[in-house]
């Protein structure tokens, strides 16, 4: 049992100016996604995803983290990370959820790059041209602020009713001119405030 890709999406983003002002460094945001059949759609109320879930969540995992090191130019270049899924109409968000939450899908991304943070997700259900936002956070620090951006595109085609769009998420840099803090410093005054 393989995932029936129909199509494999590359977003790229970079930002040079920001608010007026040339970025020290350029923010360079990258999305990935695969458009795939939903294996559970049609079928009716389907108790046990876990067949689907561990054959083809490996597969996309595999795939989609080689394809946005590709783009990233190397594992390291990652800073920020993140993944989403979205379902068609004729399928539940439980369909989208299955095949990112479990660690046959994350884990290879977070290996690949060397990751210590949780992946953060959004899985929502859609009809073609839904937005794809995939949160991101740093691969090494929930803390760091300069790195809460959100990879945002869509596909013009996808998801089809019965179709499943998955997509990781990729930041090169944080946001150009950071300067909310992070939370650590948030935590001392709130301790400060109340202890």
């Amino acid at each position: 049992m393989q995932p029936a890709i129909r199509k494999i999406v590359t977003y790229n983003e970079n930002t040079l100016i920001e608010g007026g002002k040339a970025a020290p460094r350029p923010l360079r945001l990258i999305g990935v996604a695969a458009v795939l059949t939903n294996p559970w759609a049609g079928r009716g109320f389907t108790e046990d995803l876990s067949p689907e879930i561990r054959a083809y969540a490996p597969v996309l995992g595999e795939m989609l983290t080689r394809e946005i090191i590709a783009a990233a130019g190397s594992a390291e270049a990652i800073e920020g990370y993140g993944k989403a899924a979205i379902c068609g109409t004729s399928g539940e968000i439980e369909h989208a959820s299955a095949l990112i939450h479990t660690l046959h899908f994350g884990n290879h991304y977070r290996r690949a790059v060397g990751a210590k943070t949780y992946l953060a997700f959004t899985n929502l259900r859609g009809g073609p041209n839904t937005p794809i936002m995939i949160p991101l956070m740093d691969k090494n620090d929930e803390g760091r602020r300069s790195h809460y951006l959100t990879v945002h595109f869509q596909i013009g085609d996808a998801p089809a009713p019965d179709e499943l769009v998955v997509a990781l998420g990729a930041s090169i840099g944080g946001r150009p001119h950071h300067r909310i803090g992070d939370r650590y410093q948030d935590l001392k005054e709130v301790g400060d405030l109340h202890g």
